[in-house]
């Protein structure tokens, strides 16, 4: 092996760069490639291949001989570049003494040309050298950097204090004499004592104090802060953070009023994961000091810790013994604290050490909670051999698949997507433009990296000096993840900006929702695989059941909640994170103004703007960023994982908290964040109560889907070519109207001779225009993003998780894709799993697609079919040339839904079998303004309950026709004496004008917003005069509400008892803030209609999946199979009887009265006295006879 003379300085280095015994010039590929470079065939023999890897080592070995020096001596100068070109230097002229020179020419080459060859040779060594030297120097700051960090970190840890300040002075004393006679008194001994010591129970005076300190509201804050505080530290692995923290809070008797026993055992639990017995004792210095008793956690974590440490069985059996004399249960240790495994199996080993023959009680199986509502009991009832459960139509082995591929996807936390905006040409443009982008995101990545430490950096001093800090959220994720989250808000935020507020929001709500993410996904598997045998259509199970209760059977214990973060640290965070993102992203000002020196300018900025009254921060980003990202037109958008379908059925619902998304947190009950109430409920509902609506939502999420290629294509195709809004396909940016020029042009304002009435109008028309262009800006990104969608998920089956609200109505929890969109996105989807038409199914068919054009709404269904039969040849032609043909599909109703059943029919009449052709088209039934359905069937209203096709009839009654009579008789009589908009009404007065505010009355809908929706439908009109809108509306919305009062007069009264019965107290989480008592009268007639007809649909889903039909809805419209409409027709009918014949009225009132009225402190007073009577004066019913509705054919039509 060759030797490598070492020397110092340039010339020892220089010397070391040559090997020995070599007399020539090494070859140009060999200094370097061989050791850095890509590798290369060779012909240099072994021995030469020694050297030249020798060689290499030499260089590498200098730069960390160079490190070490510099390490040694701080003030020492580094290697410079100097220093670098000097060894060149003596690389290329070599010392006396030094290397050998290069290997002289032969005698016939010397000359000009042999001494330009060397020059060649020599010079392309040194750039090459240089080039590598640099390359190290790279290596060698990042190397600095690690290193710096790790003597940073080890000195962040020693500022932290880990013994406690305890402000009783015995307490203080004996800690230090323990401290000091530590070899003679192990710390177990003194855990011990401490036990011995501590009050047996919290005084009523200690357990009281928080209470009296301040505003209970803001104290529950602060604790709730410190609490996910100290959780999150446990999370990220800063334990000793959490506890430097939670000394400085016990130290000063202000703060430690904030401290509570769970903030105690948080941190003693993960002193005892680690086995630090010391630490754990400090705390328990700290809760002695503090008043507090250990509890069933304090003990657990103690003799965990115990059992780490392998300590002796006396301490245990002390420890043990202490736990009886408090009263605690050592079989509580393992029934009533969680423990993971491994906590369970270590506490086990303490406890045998001091009891050898214990043996820990099994977990205790709950028993059978069994729903009792009246409505139920069919429900879970003893299986019925009759019962046959729908199962999926694919087979295990492709629903496993289907469920690793989603597995992914949740654990990848994003999901990208193929845009369907049209294709740009690849100009220069366009490939400038993109490589600009690429070129700035790589800086921004860097500049939120540095940022990113720099924000970590200032957090971990604040939370050093004891103050309650962000720098545990902020290593929840990894800086890698929290750079990509904020480079894909930055290219999701609008031109027109985002609400600060909202932006923070959103940000710290994902950070929380990544936090949650399990790791039990091998456990989830199998699971999840054995819930499959339920589904699969080539499995069988032992006993038909619904998907919870097979769920549960597997024994699947619940993970525990998780308390959402308060939602002050949620927007702090969240806010932070914008900041490290305005901050770091920077562009040059030449993208802006090409003329302007090259400085960086922001690319987001702050300003303020008023919404409804309120000054409100906006994040907006710069213009010329805007147009760089609509010039760069790239073809991808990003999603979070919760925001698209699902690729597998969802978990069933088992509790408000575990359902729907495999690892990703899912709550049963939407709510504003931040609010508690609604889930305060939830938790503290006996479970049995649940089951009804933890079911239903299940088998809502259970239905699997697919996208309808046909009408997609059709979509794209209109999307990329200028849209058209009249079939709900929303026009790009460039056919936004543009801002006035010539007189109206705005920079006219600024004119002197323009008047103020002018500029006024110029204002109003620029202000009009921009929120049409931004409104069409809105639905062109909607409409993007489920077409986007759509297509992704083209030739897949999905499905789509549900969740609800307090009023039980149900959503798809993907906000972007689903079937409670518009026209367009409902003809998107149709069934995954398809069935028979059987012997009715294309008469269904038929009534539907006539039933989509709004027309024959007071017709008989024969009729309807009559008509489709009559209509057969344009039904053809536009299943056929739907964009070449007659077009008769674009001018009914709902003209996208009608062209996709144009199709099926088609498809169906067309088949050799009609009957046996497999449909997958939903087929909808609507309810007859199902709110006025709800109030005519609570008063036993006859009048009513006919309007709204509670009696069986040959013909549909159509309320809305009706309205629209009722109103054109009153404006005919207005005509006739000489009103004016009433004689410009002539005409116009229809069923669509008055539809949408006759259906929104009995939701609470008042004269203004009906006003507004009459506005909006007059507006559609081309041939109404638009100088007369504002007046007919108003009068329009009178005339509905009178001809409302004169029908139902019955339903009317229920409605306004409805309004009086809330006028009331509201309880609220937050005590300090009295309710609005108008908007609660406003809003509890309409919210308990809605809470009635989301309660029908449960109804009717759980007793259709009892009979095997697949069922989905849109709150008051079913859907199903067109061979299954009958079947979902007559359980519908049957359980709208069965929930109205309970006493809803009386169990209403009775419920309020207790809620309300039953308070000693308050009952004598004049309010209550008044509350009482009115809650108790429930409405007289009328004759109306509710078995009538099960034989009436429009109920649902």
């Amino acid at each position: 092996m060759s030797a490598v003379r070492w020397g110092r300085g340039a010339a020892g280095f220089g010397r070391a760069l040559w090997p020995a015994g070599t007399p020539g010039l090494l070859a140009e590929e060999g200094a370097l490639g061989g050791v850095w470079g890509r590798k290369r065939s060779s012909t240099a023999s072994p021995c030469e291949q020694d050297r030249r890897k020798d060689w290499g080592h030499a260089e590498l070995l200098e730069v960390l001989k160079a490190r070490v020096r510099q390490l040694q001596a701080e003030g020492m100068a580094e290697v410079t570049v100097k220093r670098v070109a000097k060894r060149v230097a003596v690389a290329r002229a070599p010392e006396a003494g030094g290397a050998q020179p290069p290997r002289q020419a032969p005698a016939g080459a010397k000359g000009a040309g042999a001494k330009g060859a060397a020059a060649t040779l020599s010079s392309r060594w040194a750039q090459k050298l240089d080039s590598d030297q640099q390359l190290m120097e790279k290596r060698k700051q990042r190397l600095e950097g690690k290193l710096q960090k790790r003597v940073e970190k080890g000195a962040w840890q020693k500022q932290l204090r880990l013994e406690p300040r305890l402000l009783s002075r015995k307490l203080a004393s004996q800690l230090q004499h323990w401290e000091q006679g530590a070899p003679r008194s192990p710390w177990e001994e003194q855990l011990a004592q401490l036990l011995q010591e501590a009050p047996h129970r919290l005084s009523s005076e200690a357990a009281a104090a928080p209470a009296d300190r301040g505003p209970e509201s803001r104290l529950e804050g602060q604790q709730q802060r410190l609490l996910s505080f100290f959780e999150c530290c446990l999370l990220t692995g800063h334990l000793p953070l959490a506890h430097h923290v939670l000394v400085t809070h016990h130290s000063k008797s202000q703060q430690q009023r904030l401290l509570t026993l769970s903030m105690y055992n948080m941190v003693m639990l993960g002193w005892a994961r680690q086995g630090s017995f010391k630490e754990l004792t400090y705390v328990f210095f700290m809760l002695k000091d503090a008043g507090l008793a250990p509890d069933l956690q304090s003990y657990a974590a103690a003799l965990q810790c115990m059992g780490r440490l392998d300590q002796d069985a006396g301490t245990i059996r002390r420890c043990l013994k202490q736990m009886a004399q408090d009263g605690l249960q050592l079989q509580g240790l393992f029934t009533a604290v969680p423990l993971s495994a491994e906590e369970r199996a270590e506490l086990l080993r303490a406890v045998r050490k001091a009891k050898p023959t214990f043996t820990p009680p099994r977990p205790p199986v709950p028993p059978p909670q069994v729903n009792t509502s009246p409505l139920l009991r069919e429900i879970y009832a003893k299986q019925d051999p009759a019962v046959s459960y729908p199962r999926l139509h694919l087979s295990l082995k492709e629903l496993q698949g289907l469920f690793q591929q989603q597995l992914r996807v949740e654990m990848a936390t994003t999901i990208t997507v193929e845009s369907v905006e049209k294709v740009p040409l690849l100009t220069k443009e366009v490939l400038h433009a993109r490589k600009t982008l690429a070129g700035l995101r790589t800086r921004w990545r860097t500049a939120l990296y540095r940022e990113l430490q720099e924000t970590k950096e200032s957090e971990a001093h604040a939370a050093r000096e004891g103050r309650l800090s962000l720098f545990p959220y902020l290593c929840l994720l990894s800086e890698k993840e929290v750079v990509r989250m904020l480079l894909q808000t930055l290219q999701a935020l609008p031109a027109q900006g985002e609400s600060l507020l909202f932006l923070a929001h959103e940000l710290g709500l994902r950070v929380f929702k990544r936090k949650q993410l399990r790791n039990e996904v091998q456990e989830l598997e199998q699971r999840y695989s054995k819930y499959l045998h339920l589904l699969a259509s080539d499995t069988q199970v032992a006993e038909p059941c619904l998907p919870r209760q097979h769920w549960e059977a597997l024994g699947v214990p619940e993970a525990p909640h998780e308390q959402p973060w308060p939602m002050s640290v949620v927007v702090q965070l969240g806010k932070q994170l914008a900041e490290v993102l305005v901050r770091a992203a920077q562009m040059p000002s030449s993208l802006a103004a090409p003329r302007s020196p090259g400085t960086l300018i922001p690319v987001l900025y702050h300003v303020y703007s008023f919404r409804s009254f309120r000054q409100i921060g906006i994040l907006k980003p710069h213009p010329a960023f805007t147009q760089l990202l609509e010039t760069a037109a790239e073809r991808t958008l990003t999603f979070e994982s919760t925001d698209v379908p699902m690729l597998c059925p969802p978990l069933p619902w088992t509790s408000p908290h575990s359902g729907a998304f495999l690892l990703s947190p899912t709550k049963m009950m939407r709510s504003v964040e931040g609010s508690q109430q609604h889930q305060l409920l939830l938790e503290r509902c006996p479970p049995a109560e649940l089951h009804g609506a933890l079911d239903a939502l299940t088998q809502l999420g259970n239905c699997a889907w697919r996208v309808n290629g046909r009408v997609l294509d059709l979509v794209l195709q209109l999307f990329a070519d200028k849209g058209c809004p009249r079939l709900g396909v929303p026009a790009p940016p460039s056919e936004a109207p543009r801002p006035p020029e010539g007189r109206r042009a705005p920079n006219r304002c600024l004119l002197p001779e323009v008047s103020p009435a002018e500029k006024a109008e110029m204002r109003r028309e620029l202000a009009r225009r921009l929120k049409v262009a931004r409104e069409m800006q809105s639905l062109r990104a909607d409409a993007l993003y489920r077409l986007s969608l759509a297509r992704h998920l083209r030739h897949r089956v999905f499905w789509l998780p549900h969740n609800m609200d307090f009023r039980g109505r149900t959503y798809p929890c993907s906000p972007h894709f689903n079937h409670l969109g518009s026209d367009l996105a409902r003809a998107l989807l149709e069934f995954a799993q398809g069935r028979p038409l059987g012997p009715h199914g294309l008469n269904w068919l038929k009534i539907h697609l006539v039933n989509l054009t709004g027309l024959k709404k007071r017709e008989s269904l024969q009729a309807r079919r009559d008509y489709a039969d009559e209509l057969m040849e344009d039904i053809l032609d536009s299943a056929d040339r739907p964009m070449t043909g007659r077009k008769w599909w674009m001018e009914a109703d709902e003209p996208w839904q009608a062209l996709a059943c144009c199709m099926e029919v088609a498809r169906a009449v067309r088949a050799p079998d009609p009957a046996a052709y497999v449909s997958h088209f939903p087929v909808h039934q609507d309810g007859s303004c199902n709110g006025l359905q709800h109030y005519a069937a609570l008063g036993r209203d006859s009048v009513g309950a006919a309007s709204v096709n509670l009696l069986p009839s040959d013909l549909p009654q159509d309320v809305y026709s009706e309205v629209a009579a009722q109103v054109e008789v009153f404006r005919r009589q207005d005509a006739e004496q000489g009103v004016q908009v009433a004689q410009v009404l002539e005409g116009f007065i229809s069923r669509k004008v008055v539809k949408q505010t006759v259906m929104t009355v009995v939701y609470g809908v008042t004269r203004y917003g009906g006003r507004l929706q009459i506005e909006k439908r007059l507006r559609e009109i081309h041939d109404f005069p638009q100088d007369f809108v504002w007046e007919a509306s108003h009068y329009l919305v009178r005339q509905v509400f009178n001809s409302l009062q004169e029908m139902f007069s019955g339903t009317r009264s229920i409605q306004i008892k409805g309004g009086l019965q809330s006028l009331t107290f509201s309880s609220s989480v937050d005590t300090s803030q009295k309710p609005n008592t108008l908007k609660q009268k406003n809003g509890f007639p309409p919210n308990f209609i809605h809470s009635l007809d989301s309660s029908h649909m449960m109804l009717t889903a759980l007793h259709c999946y009892r009979k095997g039909l697949t069922f989905v809805s849109v709150h008051d419209c079913f859907w199903t199979h067109a061979a299954d409409v009958a079947v979902m027709n007559q359980v519908c009918r049957e359980q709208f009887v069965r929930l109205h014949s309970q006493p809803i009225l009386h169990n209403l009132s009775r419920f309020l009265i207790e809620r309300f009225c039953s308070d000693p402190r308050t009952s004598k007073s004049i309010w209550v006295s008044r509350l009482m009577d009115t809650l108790l004066s429930v409405p007289k019913t009328g004759t109306f006879n509710l078995e009538q509705v099960k034989h009436s054919t429009y109920f649902f039509s």
